[in-house]
């Protein structure tokens, strides 16, 4: 292993990555109702000892772990230094019952007052998620080389409040030669967590982008790559499908709909921008839907389970939901080669917003 160079980073450590599980929310209620319930204008250390002995009456940690299961919230920007005080939009977090509210109302304040370097006994200003954000805003896209790289950086050090290109491409040679990936594995991974939970950021294939950059960034690389698509083939892997079709339902339908459209789609499982030439044109890598049905499919708002059944984004209406209630895909076009690339769309598409 490489002579480790640099050792102060963005110490990103989290004891609940799930901001909408119970563990995140009881502790984050205990600390808040401590800080209504005592004098916290001073801080001692007996003060934190007895907010400890609460939190660990309902997560049941100790010493270090329980340590850690309070200065997340501090880290993160709910819970100031030295217990003075919480955000102001803490106990709207608790109280919101929806998950999308709740990720608003995170972002808002992790935006505005997270800090990595900071915890209960430790002050500090540094907000390396905006240096993030404006770095993002300068590059358009980050790679998950590129957020190893800037957890390696100090941020006072660059007072413009954001990376170059050429900054961050040094600060990726940095971060591979001291290895800080393979030493900091759980900080990345908890890093990602946090980043994935903010309003507008979307993550594409391990890519990191601005919900509305992705529309243009996404859009052009996919045209460049079915401006190249072999259009003979793909007229063959049409075909496939709808012979597949007509075999087991005799006549050319929706696989899902079993409604006899006059103009049917070749939708593809795993995307073809995503896919190499053999499965860009594998039948068992598509789907022969309604246009309405591959529109909900292509962008993940659906996917499927092994048995067919529909899965629904968070995002689709009731009155969506009510009308695909009754579908399914038929079992009649479930085999082992499809069931792998509908697990690639379940993992990688939906609920992604793939704009492709």
């Amino acid at each position: 292993m490489a002579e480790q160079k640099y050792e102060k980073y963005w110490s990103v450590t989290l004891a609940y990555t799930a901001i909408y599980g119970k563990n995140f929310n009881s502790v984050l209620e205990v600390i808040v109702n401590f800080i209504d319930n005592n004098d916290t204008s001073k801080y001692t250390p007996s003060l934190y000892n007895n907010l400890q002995n609460e939190v660990s009456q309902v997560n049941g940690l100790k010493d270090t772990s329980l340590r850690k299961s309070i200065n997340q919230f501090v880290k993160l920007g709910f819970i100031n230094y030295q217990l003075k005080t919480y955000h102001p939009l803490a106990k709207l977090f608790l109280t919101s019952k929806l998950k999308q509210q709740k990720k608003t109302i995170f972002s808002r304040i992790v935006y505005e007052n997270s800090s990595f370097d900071r915890d209960i006994t430790v002050s500090s200003q540094k907000r390396e998620i905006n240096f993030l954000l404006k770095t993002l805003e300068e590059l358009g896209s980050l790679t998950k080389k590129d957020i190893v790289a800037l957890m390696t950086q100090n941020i006072n050090d660059f007072p413009k409040g954001y990376l170059t290109e050429n900054e961050l491409n040094k600060a990726k040679e940095n971060a591979d030669e001291i290895e800080f990936y393979l030493r900091k594995y759980n900080q990345v991974n908890h890093f990602k967590s946090i980043l994935g939970y903010l309003d507008d950021l979307i993550f594409i294939d391990g890519v990191l982008y601005f919900e509305e950059d992705a529309h243009i960034i996404l859009k052009e690389k996919s045209t460049n790559k079915i401006s190249k698509r072999d259009n003979y083939l793909h007229r063959i892997y049409k075909n496939q499908l709808k012979e597949e079709v007509y075999e087991k339902l005799h006549q050319t339908k929706c696989m899902v709909e079993k409604l006899s459209y006059p103009s049917l789609v070749a939708s593809h499982i795993k995307p073809f921008i995503q896919s190499d030439d053999k499965e860009a044109y594998d039948p068992n890598n598509g789907l022969l839907l309604s246009r309405n049905m591959d529109i909900l499919f292509d962008q993940g708002y659906i996917s499927f389970q092994d048995n067919g059944n529909i899965i629904y984004s968070n995002q689709l209406s009731e009155d969506v939901k009510d009308y695909l209630s009754s579908y399914t895909l038929d079992n009649n076009f479930i085999n082992n080669k499809r069931l792998d690339y509908l697990d690639y769309h379940r993992e990688n598409i939906f609920e992604k917003k793939v704009f492709i």
